[in-house]
């Protein structure tokens, strides 16, 4: 006999992980709403042509590629399961350029996969919750994604750091240390400085290419210090004689002045070592940790200015972030946050004596239901011990008893599974308490 099992990397979800999940959703909808972003979808595959090239070499081996796709195999072009929800975004927007209105504002809430090493935090399939704005240079998008994030861990109670870079300084960075060709070079390694520390950082930008003068002229990069302000001022003096440096330090500063313009709370820190590996990012990027546990990225993003040139569309500048729902329910999990209503949808179940019963039951639930009431009606006449057991289990708050006297009466005994009190009530007086 064959034993059940799934793929490591991804997970079967209960009731109450689904109803968990569906709050952090419904939560991140709701804010993506109050900023004017509407909902599509892409599919869950895409053709490698579409996907190859555009998440750098590391992000390139993770995708997942479909062996059989019921053609044959000498007609068929190659296809993958998406790597992330961006650049099928591109390739969306490129496509279908001539019935949209730019600036194009979108949001997606869809899974992903990634051929990675299953770990805490790290899943093969994983949902993302992506909203992005293209056809517009403001960073007023960037200002307003900030924001969204702000607002989206405030409802759901999560204490977060947001830190920010801009790949133009990067590539500045570059430039001042004599490797301007090597700036991907660079990027993949300082992106995992929080990982691996900065000795195994000098040692892969070593492996990588980089001479030992331009390691040792990256180093006060990699260790300054200070608020951002001061950290804004050194990079001025730092990144003098790149153009392009200049800029990402002129933008960063606008972005932090919009965001004391909207009194934005949220701790925003300037992160000079922070890169995101994708090589698609060519502006602001974005990362956000969780304060109160030890866990990696649950949000992350950037700019990316010419992400639709690739399929055709050029010039076509967009911004915008992903929220990692399965990153976020752990994180949520651990510090239980979650509301306590989660644990059950339904909020009364009758629980019947016999036949006759049952189908009063079943006319009272009929009643309640269509007052957008949740009811369940346990479906036999078994012991009131095995009813109510199944009532506890599914943390259901009220229990409607129905015997022969209560079935007379047409009325029923209502028991709070909280606090065990028991009242006898109409199906009236039952609908207007569970309505409060």
């Amino acid at each position: 006999m064959q034993k059940p099992a799934i793929p490591k990397g991804t997970r079967d979800f209960s009731q109450i992980e689904m109803a968990r999940r569906n709050y952090i959703f419904s939560t991140i909808r709701d804010v993506f709403a109050l900023y004017g972003f509407a909902q599509i979808e892409t599919p869950a595959m895409e053709l490698m042509s579409t996907l190859m090239g555009k998440y750098g070499e590391e992000g390139d081996k993770l995708l997942f590629r479909i062996q059989n796709s019921g053609e044959k195999a000498n007609e068929a072009p190659e296809k993958g399961l998406r790597y992330d929800l961006t650049v099928p975004f591109a390739r969306y927007v490129v496509q279908h350029r001539d019935t949209i209105q730019f600036p194009f504002k979108r949001y997606q809430i869809q899974p992903v996969w990634r051929a990675d090493r299953p770990q805490k935090g790290r899943y093969r399939e994983f949902y993302q919750c992506d909203v992005d704005v293209v056809g517009t240079d403001s960073l007023l998008a960037e200002v307003e994604l900030i924001q969204i994030v702000e607002e989206v861990y405030r409802r759901l109670g999560i204490n977060v750091c947001l830190h920010l870079n801009n790949r133009k300084v990067l590539a500045g960075i570059a430039e001042v240390i004599g490797a301007p060709d090597k700036m991907i070079d660079i990027t993949v390694a300082i992106d995992k400085l929080d990982k691996i520390g900065v000795d195994k950082v000098n040692d892969e930008l070593r492996e990588r290419g980089l001479s030992a003068e331009a390691v040792e002229a990256l180093q006060p990069i990699l260790n300054l210090s200070g608020d951002n302000i001061s950290k804004l001022q050194s990079l001025r003096t730092i990144l003098a004689g790149s153009e392009i440096g200049l800029k990402g330090v002129a933008e960063l500063e606008e972005v932090f002045n919009k965001l004391s313009i909207v009194d934005c709370r949220l701790s925003v820190e300037l992160d000079l070592c922070l890169a995101r590996g994708l090589n698609y990012y060519t502006g602001a990027i974005f990362e956000v940790k969780a304060l109160d546990v030890q866990m990696g990225s649950i949000t992350g993003g950037g700019r990316y200015d010419n992400l639709t040139g690739i399929f055709g569309m050029p010039d076509v500048s967009g911004v915008g972030i992903s929220f990692g729902a399965d990153r976020i329910y752990d994180v949520l999990t651990e510090l239980d946050l979650y509301p306590a209503e989660l644990q059950s949808t339904t909020q009364v179940l009758f629980a019947c004596f016999g036949e006759d019963e049952l189908n009063f039951a079943a006319q009272c639930a009929t009643t309640l239901r269509a007052q957008g009431i949740r009811v369940e009606v346990y479906p036999e006449a078994v012991k009131m011990k095995r009813q109510m057991a199944y009532a506890d289990a599914k943390h259901i708050p009220y229990v409607a008893i129905i015997g022969s006297n209560e079935l007379a009466e047409q009325k029923l005994m209502l028991k709070n599974m909280i606090t065990g009190e028991q009242q006898l009530v109409s199906l009236q007086q039952l609908s207007e308490m569970l309505q409060a």
